[in-house]
């Protein structure tokens, strides 16, 4: 079927579609980038390219997923995901029009914009914003690249699913493969700040995966990983690596944002300071900068839905934590903040996550359950929900739930220097409670050195190398 050209620019509803991605018109005039995902952003090409003719579900499939089999829901997912953002000030219907039996039409008049719109309205390479470059086949067999090429696509996927991540699409991607790379200008070309490369080498039983992160402006290596893994299960270790190396480039990413010089802070400048604020090992003094600093995120930009859920979370932390004054005054704010954020963006993964603070910092783990749920559900690799989901599971009475998410935290995150010990002590706990006396003793012994004496348990993630 018909597809967009590499090129082409089309407008609609206040909307820019692009090689680089979607974008949002603000009150002046200019184009802001859309958070989407790049299945998302794919079948909306799709829907575009038939030009307000009705595409079916097997269209899109074949167009988005070439090759692959896949079941309606994903095909449901994408469209939920598309109508969240493209009707969020519709005044009437959808943008996009279900045809039940038959499949989806695209309602909008989309225009496409002359060549010179791409030239008098240059975009601004947005933060967090990030293309993955085509991981080059260094096997020697040339049948091996559809196993590079589905790092890529899922890396491209996942990258996606984190909060204000601005990522080029697999299709506009794929159009720099087997060519020479310049990051410098890869940045110029597709407005983004950060190019993340790689190489996958196999040899018999076994499988090299190099990756590195690249400031597009400076051309600066940010950071760099080799993995060396055995292949007894192609698609398990596929899925593993992405894991693996998206967890590792968020913070490297967020840390190269809050060190970017500026002379005029705005909002989103102080929330990446609080970010990495809050990587710091606990303590009053940790907390307190890191509350600062959203709260003067939320002074400069009052309606932020990310700003009000760091600040509600960062406050429950404290009290959690003990290292609250008034533990109590810390809860009440931050439930306040959680009640705004559930009428103001229910659906924001964030908002759950929030939410579920709140709840366990109330003890009413329960009901904190579904929230953790709902959050992990929207980022399968947020490390960071998989232990109080873990704790609340243990005194809601549902203890055998407990090992099997904080065992999942230590293979998305196996070197964590903060949360580690935490993950090893709740695995000792939930030992001691179910009576087995020598495994707590091992995990709750290990925990203060626990990638050195860690008891073994059955690992499918690619442990860094040293």
């Amino acid at each position: 079927m018909e597809s967009l050209a590499t090129r082409e620019i089309f407008l609609f509803e206040g909307f820019r579609l692009d090689w680089r991605g979607l974008f949002r018109r603000d009150e002046r005039g200019m184009f802001i980038p859309v958070a989407i995902g790049a299945r998302a952003l794919d079948v909306l090409r799709v829907l575009i390219a038939a030009r307000g003719e009705l595409v079916s579900k097997d269209e899109i499939r074949a167009a988005v997923w070439p090759g692959i089999v896949v079941e309606d829901n994903n095909l449901t997912v994408q469209m939920s995901s598309l109508r969240r953002i493209l009707d969020q000030e519709s005044a009437e219907g959808s943008c996009i029009q279900t045809v039940a039996g038959r499949g989806y039409r695209f309602v909008p008049t989309a225009t496409r914009a002359p060549p010179a719109t791409s030239v008098s309205q240059p975009i601004v390479a947005p933060r967090l914003s990030i293309v993955v470059l085509p991981f080059a086949n260094l096997s020697n067999d040339p049948e091996q690249g559809y196993f590079a090429d589905g790092i890529t696509e899922d890396l491209t996927t996942d990258l996606s699913r984190i909060a204000g991540m601005f990522v080029i699409s697999r299709n506009t991607a794929f159009t720099y493969k087997n060519k020479p790379i310049d990051t410098r200008q890869i940045g110029r070309e597709l407005g983004v700040r950060y190019v993340l490369e790689g190489s996958v080498r196999r040899s018999g039983s076994r499988v090299r995966i190099n990756a590195q992160l690249i400031d597009a402006e400076t051309d600066a290596h940010l950071w760099a990983e080799r993995c060396d893994c055995a292949t007894a299960d192609l698609f398990a270790l596929q899925d593993e690596i992405t894991r693996w190396i998206a967890i590792a480039i968020n913070p490297m990413l967020v840390t190269a944002e809050a060190s970017r010089p500026t002379q005029n802070p705005d909002a989103l400048d102080y929330l990446f300071r609080a970010r990495v604020a809050g990587w710091k090992p606990p303590s009053r003094d940790k907390y307190a900068e890191q509350i600062s600093l959203l709260e003067r995120a939320l002074a400069l930009d009052p309606l932020s839905i990310e700003a009000r859920s760091s600040l509600a979370i960062a406050l429950t932390s404290r009290a959690i934590s003990g290292m609250a004054d008034t533990a109590a005054a810390d809860i009440a704010r931050a439930d306040g903040l959680a009640q705004q954020l559930w009428a103001a963006s229910p659906r924001n993964p964030l908002v759950h996550f929030a939410k579920g603070q709140v709840l366990r910092a109330q003890g009413r783990f329960e009901e904190a359950i579904p929230e953790y749920e709902t959050a992990i559900a929207s980022n399968r690799n947020w490390v960071g929900a998989l232990h109080p989901l873990g704790q609340c599971k243990l005194f809601a009475g549902s203890i055998e739930e407990t090992i099997p998410l904080e065992e999942q935290a230590i293979r998305l995150s196996p070197r964590d220097p903060e949360l580690l010990g935490v993950w090893y002590s709740q695995i000792g706990l939930v030992h001691l409670l179910q009576s087995r006396t020598d495994e707590a003793i091992c995990w709750l012994e290990s925990r203060a050195a626990p990638r050195r004496n860690a008891p073994t348990f059955t690992r499918t993630s690619p442990p860094p190398m040293p």
